[in-house]
């Protein structure tokens, strides 16, 4: 007699969208009470869902003891099945707008700095809306460190455009161009027609430098540093374009990076002087989560702003 031993494969687990929502809102919110209002549920509604998900995972996915109050209240375990329960949530709605007569539209979140965002971004996001109508860009303005955070913990942001100094290990950057340094200052002063500008010649200048913790800042500092060097810094500010207007205002000279177009300084009262390589360039770039795959609608939009800095530096 012959026996046919037929194995079968292993059922798929069974868990709903529901539960996987629960558990993103959970990452996104930090907390119970706050995932199960974001979600109009109950918050024993919302811990029914986890347990459920949990056992279908044969994980612990979230931490249930109380105790000190944590900003990630995610497992280990968690932290790897988040990517997967994003990129789960994705196809399903893929998958509920299969047969829909007109093209959904999609929202992605990019975080990126005020300087890019002014002059690179507001740009480059109307031509993408031009190209792709049924993606939305929702912009939001933030320093770089604030973007790696967002990054980091935040899984509603898919993409950063920033200037790490040093982005961290759990990040992907793609390099998008990079910009050199420059002097600016009122455009009587003899410093713009210096053969020869070295930074000893600025030390005892009233300079106009970015804010601490700012990458832009800390390239400056580093080069005055690397030769023995101390700058006298008088004022801060947040961003370019402030600078050069308190620069037009006669309040001190600055350092600053500026793009090659000469969009940054165009139709204000002061003159540019470029200072080579004697500041370490500020490469700028996209930052994403690494191991993690994009939603089709932010790998578009990374697809065509890297496309469009291609364009440039060919151009």
């Amino acid at each position: 007699m012959l026996f046919i031993i037929v194995f079968m494969p292993e059922p798929f687990p069974s868990f709903s969208t529901d539960q996987v929502a629960a558990f993103v809102e959970l990452a996104r919110q930090g907390s119970l009470r706050k995932a199960a209002e974001a979600l109009l549920i109950s918050e024993q509604g919302l811990r029914n869902r986890l347990i459920a998900l949990e056992q279908r995972m044969h994980a612990e996915l979230y931490r249930k003891s109380r105790g000190p109050r944590r900003n990630n209240p995610l497992t280990q375990q968690g932290q790897r099945f988040l990517p997967h329960a994003l990129a789960f949530l994705e196809r399903s709605r893929e998958l509920s707008e299969l047969f829909q007569t007109s093209e959904p539209r999609r929202v992605i979140h990019v975080a990126a700095s005020q300087y890019l965002i002014l002059y690179v971004m507001i740009d480059a996001v109307r031509r993408f809306h031009e190209a792709f109508p049924h993606i939305q860009v929702r912009l939001s303005n933030r320093i770089e460190q604030e973007i790696e955070n967002d990054l980091l913990n935040d899984p509603d942001v898919e993409v950063g455009v920033a200037a790490p100094y040093e982005s961290a290990p759990a990040l992907a950057y793609t390099h998008l161009f990079s910009m050199e340094w420059s002097l600016i200052a009122l455009p009587g002063n003899p410093l713009l027609r210096k053969r020869n500008l070295r930074l000893t010649d600025l030390t005892d200048l009233p300079l106009i430098l970015f804010e601490r913790g700012s990458t832009g800042r800390q390239h400056v500092i580093d080069a005055f540093h690397g030769q023995g060097l101390s700058p006298r810094v008088d004022m801060e500010a947040t961003n370019t374009e402030i600078i050069v207007r308190m620069v037009e205002a006669g309040l001190g000279v600055s350092i600053v990076p500026l793009l090659s177009s000469g969009v940054v300084t165009r139709g204000h009262g002061v003159g540019v002087r470029k200072l080579g390589r004697q500041i370490g360039p500020i490469h700028s770039g996209v930052l994403t989560r690494r191991g993690e795959q994009l939603s089709a609608a932010a790998q578009e939009f990374v697809n065509f702003i890297l496309h469009d800095a291609r364009r440039e530096r060919k151009n």
